[in-house]
């Protein structure tokens, strides 16, 4: 979820869902270690629970990392084994971890001697011809030994070579029923399950044999397939915003960031989904994308963008 799941991004659907865990986009360890790491890091509190994802593949540079986000009073801190893309690969991280699972393990051990926080792991069913189950178990196995009790599984395989990023979230089958077969054979851990989930009903039926569900780029595109989580994921009384409630919300944070300096379109990109299906939804959209890239360009432009589509979406 690169340059997608951004600090604007997560404060608009926290006016959505107030309970869901949010996580940061992939942030390399030379990112924070040698760059601007407010600009990584910084996030409103009002984003809680917030996960930061990280991305390498040295214990020592992870376990300082992990000690930054402690610091900057992150949640959980996640390693990310499942990312497929040829930059990735050629910083010896994501997906290609999966054929290294004692270095993988090297760097739990390290997370976890660096902060207190819960430290999780982010993969694949397998890559490239290495998709048996068996190395599958074998891979949770050892890193269930280095100390890691979090595992969120993308219940696909990747293909190192030939395949796009989005190809790998495409071709490979789904293969949900061998996620099921890593809870049961290891029930103490917790398994959460990730790929092709895209609405709540199928969130429920998921429920029924893992711990957790995890949903990408749905949430990013249709991001009111999350109004109804509160309540039938984890029980809250009442009833959700409307959509029109969460604009109301989302207006002061514009005023804000613009006070502050940031273009209105860094925000109001992630607001296109919001209106999806509804009628003037197209409208809305097109306003957003022809004006918010104005200087003079504020909250004003979103709420009048907003009042193109009838008040009771």
């Amino acid at each position: 979820m690169l340059d997608w799941t951004d600090r604007h991004f997560r404060y608009f659907v926290r006016q959505i869902t107030r309970r869901t865990l949010l996580y940061t986009e992939m942030v390399t360890t030379g990112a924070l270690l040698h760059g601007d790491r407010a600009r990584f890091l910084d996030f409103d509190p009002a984003e809680h629970p917030l996960a930061l994802q990280l991305g390498g593949s040295e214990p020592a540079e992870l376990a300082a990392c992990c000690r930054l986000g402690e610091q900057w009073g992150y949640d959980e801190i996640d390693l990310n084994v499942g990312c497929p893309s040829d930059r990735v690969q050629s910083g010896r991280f994501g997906a290609c971890l999966m054929l290294e699972p004692e270095v993988v393990a090297d760097c739990i051990r390290a997370m976890r001697d660096a902060t207190g926080l819960p430290v999780s792991v982010k993969h694949r069913t397998g890559v490239d011809h290495r998709d048996s189950y068996g190395a599958l178990r074998d891979f949770v196995g050892t890193l269930a030994g280095a100390g890691c009790t979090i595992f969120i599984v993308h219940a696909r395989k990747a293909w190192l070579q030939g395949l796009s990023p989005k190809e790998n979230r495409e071709v490979p089958p789904l293969q949900y029923q061998t996620v099921h077969r890593l809870k049961r054979d290891f029930p103490e851990l917790e398994i959460v399950i990730n790929g092709g989930i895209t609405s709540l009903d199928q969130s429920l039926e998921q429920l029924q044999r893992v711990d957790g569900v995890m949903i990408g780029r749905q949430a990013y595109h249709q991001p009111w397939v999350l109004a109804q989580a509160d309540r039938r994921i984890f029980g809250e009384p009442g009833t959700a915003p409307t959509r029109h409630q969460v604009i109301d919300r989302l207006l002061p944070y514009i005023d804000r960031e613009r006070a502050r300096g940031t273009p209105l379109q860094r925000i109001t990109r992630h607001l296109l989904g919001l209106f999806h299906g509804c009628p003037n939804a197209r409208a809305w959209r097109r306003l957003l994308s022809q004006e918010a890239h104005r200087r003079d360009a504020g909250s004003s432009l979103v709420a009048r963008a907003a009042a193109l589509v009838p008040e009771s979406q």
